[in-house]
């Protein structure tokens, strides 16, 4: 495993972090969750991402069974706040109120007494971004949480925060989670530019773009039984944008590229977002051991330009490069 700072910060993560959306406490029962969790530190993987509202709140409380006994100097725990978790309507967004309960909750359920990033899930329209910096703060001031980051952030709101922060004498965004891969590089354009030139590092999510960039899908075909394509509780939904024959006929001409290299389809996937020096890691799931395994060979790969070249002419226009792309849901529009 490979090291990159966070940022402009002085904090340290594993290019290649585990993450557990989508399997922990929903697709994957809790031992097999476990064993993911323990081939990533076998692996040398130090950071894991997760969120309250994964799997309802039970993703945090897996992953804190799962890391209890390890060291927790040797861990960088992340974990986000914005989306819905109970009925109430402060129950949501990044209010002090919500901010508050939330990250107590969380610190509960990782059986924690910090996390060592807390980002920001969506930005929200409804509440002043001076409230939810102040609140950020403050958690920082009380050492329950040491940095703080968001997630699909468009560059406009994230400079928006760092100006505040700047003008308040608040902690700054140290980072951003966004979607990126081969397929989805919505945040070229714009937020890399601002994120390299204010410190900010990317921590993205999804490099094998919810499995398609592994090659398993094949045009024309059904998806496998049992693969993201067909997980009615959320997954299907979110891979559905790449379930098209253009695309998944692209995806296919990677395979050469891939053999010429010695690497899996995902590991060349997952190489290739590392190739962006704005990039600080990489998060992987996995629903077995064996994934986890094999995603962090790409830990280390260099890829040369005329690789690069190769990729991009086989996915061609395929490619989704709108920034426009990176939104959060607006009651207010």
């Amino acid at each position: 495993m490979e090291f990159r700072h966070l940022g402009r910060s002085g904090l340290k993560v594993s290019e290649i972090s585990y993450g557990n959306w989508l399997t922990h406490g929903s697709q994957v029962e809790e031992d097999a969750a476990k064993q993911c969790v323990q081939a990533a530190l076998d692996e040398g993987i130090t950071t894991f991402d997760t969120a309250d509202v994964y799997a309802a709140t039970k993703a945090e409380e897996v992953l804190g069974r799962a890391l209890k006994g390890v060291r927790r100097e040797s861990l960088e725990i992340f974990t986000k706040v914005y989306w819905p978790t109970g009925p109430g309507q402060n129950d949501r967004g990044l209010s002090r109120k919500h901010i508050t309960e939330s990250v107590n909750a969380s610190l509960r359920r990782l059986q924690t007494d910090y996390v060592d990033l807390y980002q920001a899930h969506r930005f929200d329209y409804e509440t002043p971004l001076e409230e939810t910096l102040k609140t950020f703060d403050d958690l920082v001031r009380q050492g329950k949480v040491l940095y703080v980051g968001v997630s699909e952030w468009t560059a406009d709101q994230i400079a928006q925060a760092l100006k505040i922060a700047d003008e308040m004498g608040f902690d700054r965004i140290v980072s951003n989670q966004p979607q990126y891969s081969m397929l989805w590089r919505v945040i070229e354009s714009e937020i890399v530019p601002l994120s390299e030139k204010e410190g900010v590092g990317q921590i993205v999510w999804s490099p094998i773009a919810q499995g398609v960039l592994t090659g398993k899908y094949r045009p024309g075909q059904q998806p496998p039984a049992g693969s993201r394509a067909t997980d009615s509780a959320g997954g299907s939904a979110m891979i559905a944008r790449f379930m098209n024959d253009d695309v998944l006929t692209r995806v296919q001409d990677l395979q050469p590229i891939a053999a010429d290299l010695g690497l899996s389809m995902a590991q060349l996937a997952i190489a290739w977002v590392l190739q962006n020096p704005n990039v600080s890691s990489a998060i992987v799931g996995a629903t077995r051991p064996e994934q986890v395994r094999d995603n962090v060979k790409a830990a280390g790969v260099k890829l040369d330009q005329d690789v690069l070249r190769r990729i991009d002419d086989a996915l061609g226009p395929i490619v989704e490069r709108d920034p426009a792309k990176t939104t959060s849901p607006n009651p207010r529009a």
